[in-house]
């Protein structure tokens, strides 16, 4: 295939903003690329690797918002909300860059080609086969231009085959995104990233070890282990945890943590193994999405309500200290006022120390689009605030347990405020103030009060807060 060879465009007629009629701004020596994810930690664990390759071709990365040649939009479909923001951000970005070439990949791109295909100011679709290759596909750097119909890239089928990826993530955070892992074979009722993402399949293990490597010697103190369904990563017979004490090996590796898993993935001997390890952060979040049996049912989820609870209780007694989140949605059809009541219950005595609350969002080809009973938006309004209040109060429970322990946190920035601010292994956000530049050092911190997100304290030992 050639690199850029427009389709034929059957959408509509483009309409660029008015600005297109100014004169073009000399073109910096290097082009300019400013690349966006919408989405969970997967889309910016491959935003970063995308980032990496065109910085090796050449590309000058610049902010978001800024002036730029190339926009590379990594979307989602997760919700229709996620897609108005696909939208918006390319209608954002073409009235800033009204020149620049638009390419949009990830979920969306894979499940709504079709409205993309229609929408002004794309210049190159990416669907999820192509995704990772999205470079080879651009114009020459010199070349890049408003094109009159979009480069489509699209099968509705994606590959099934363990895989391998080109580069290092460009990660401007302490904590690096890793891949381990895509695709889903669950088919959730609600859910369409099995329509997005394909199959189950997982990284090599060498080329996850590989990575890992590289993000050490940039610097990177912890990786965060990403993907769909984690739980299930299998390579070579070699299973998630068998993945996490190779990853443990890894000289310069401090911290190691599993991002969202499964419940019904999730072995005994993995918990073992985080309450002995050293590296691998106490901190798992476990989608529970309903509290009620009924509704987990008509969801497709693989577990019931007191299996979950049992799970989370053996979890923490197993691991004091074990920081647990969870996902929960609100607004499911037929989810009704017990049902929510059962839900709210169950959180409310687990022990959970945040949630994610989601708004039921109906998603062309899932299964629950075809259930009755849809509730009504003020309804679903009224019970995410509810959960969502819930949430922030067992957050500040969570931080307040810590109140006069000694943590090891691992700094990230300095905020407005003067506070350098980290993360404990516990998933706790820790500030103090210094006059040392903490950028990238893990340092015990004495806590001495806690507020909802953010736990405060002084550097332990000699210096203090020096």
């Amino acid at each position: 295939m050639p690199r850029f060879t427009p389709l034929p465009y059957n959408g509509e007629p483009m309409h660029l903003d008015s600005q297109t009629e100014q004169v073009r701004a000399p073109r910096p020596a290097r082009p300019r690329a400013s690349l966006h994810t919408i989405g969970c930690r997967l889309n910016q664990a491959e935003t970063a690797l995308l980032a990496d390759r065109l910085k090796r071709d050449g590309y000058q990365l610049v902010e978001h918002g800024e002036p730029t040649d190339l926009f590379v939009l990594n979307s989602c479909s997760v919700t229709e909300d996620a897609e108005k923001d696909c939208r918006y951000q390319i209608r954002r970005t073409l009235r800033r860059s009204p020149h620049a070439f638009v390419a949009v990949t990830g979920c969306y791109a894979q499940t709504g080609v079709e409205g993309l295909r229609r929408l002004s100011g794309i210049d190159l679709i990416v669907g999820g086969q192509y995704k990772m290759d999205l470079p080879d596909y651009l114009p020459a750097p010199s070349d890049l231009a408003k094109q009159p119909a979009p480069l489509v890239l699209h099968t509705n089928t994606i590959e099934r085959a363990d895989f391998v990826l080109d580069g290092t993530g460009a990660c401007d955070s302490t904590r690096a995104n890793l891949k381990i892992q895509d695709g889903c074979n669950f088919m959730c009722s609600f859910c369409n990233i099995p329509f997005a993402r394909g199959h189950e399949r997982s990284r090599q293990l060498p080329d996850v070890v590989r990575e890992a490597e590289a993000l050490v010697a940039r610097g990177h103190r912890e990786l965060i282990l990403t993907g769909v369904n984690i739980g299930q990563y299998r390579h070579g017979g070699r299973s998630l945890l068998d993945l996490i004490k190779e990853l443990e090996r890894v000289d310069g590796v401090a911290r190691i943590r599993i991002s969202s898993i499964e419940p019904t993935t999730i072995p005994d001997a993995l918990l073992d193994h985080m309450a002995a390890s050293a590296k691998l952060c106490h901190h798992l979040h476990i989608p529970l999405q309903s509290g009620d049996d009924g509704i987990l049912q008509a969801m497709h989820r693989r577990y019931r309500a007191g299996d979950y609870a049992s799970f989370l209780q053996k979890a923490a007694s197993l691991i004091p200290d074990l920081c647990l989140g969870t996902d929960l949605m609100v607004g499911f059809p037929g989810e009704d006022d017990r049902a929510f009541a059962n839900s709210y219950r169950l959180v409310a005595n687990l022990p959970l120390a945040y949630f994610h609350v989601f708004n039921y969002s109906a998603r062309p080809g899932t299964a629950a689009v075809k259930l009755p009973d849809v509730i009504q938006p003020a309804t679903l309004s009224a019970r995410a605030k509810a959960l969502a209040s819930l949430s922030r109060a067992k957050r500040l429970a969570f931080y307040q347990r810590f109140t006069g322990q000694t943590l090891p946190v691992l700094f990230e920035a300095r905020e407005p405020s003067g506070l350098w601010t980290g993360w404990t292994g516990n998933y706790l956000r820790v500030g103090v103030r210094s006059h040392r530049d903490l950028r990238k050092q893990i340092e015990p911190v004495v806590v001495t009060g806690a507020m909802d997100g953010l736990a405060v304290g002084h550097l332990s030992g000699a210096g203090g807060s020096a």
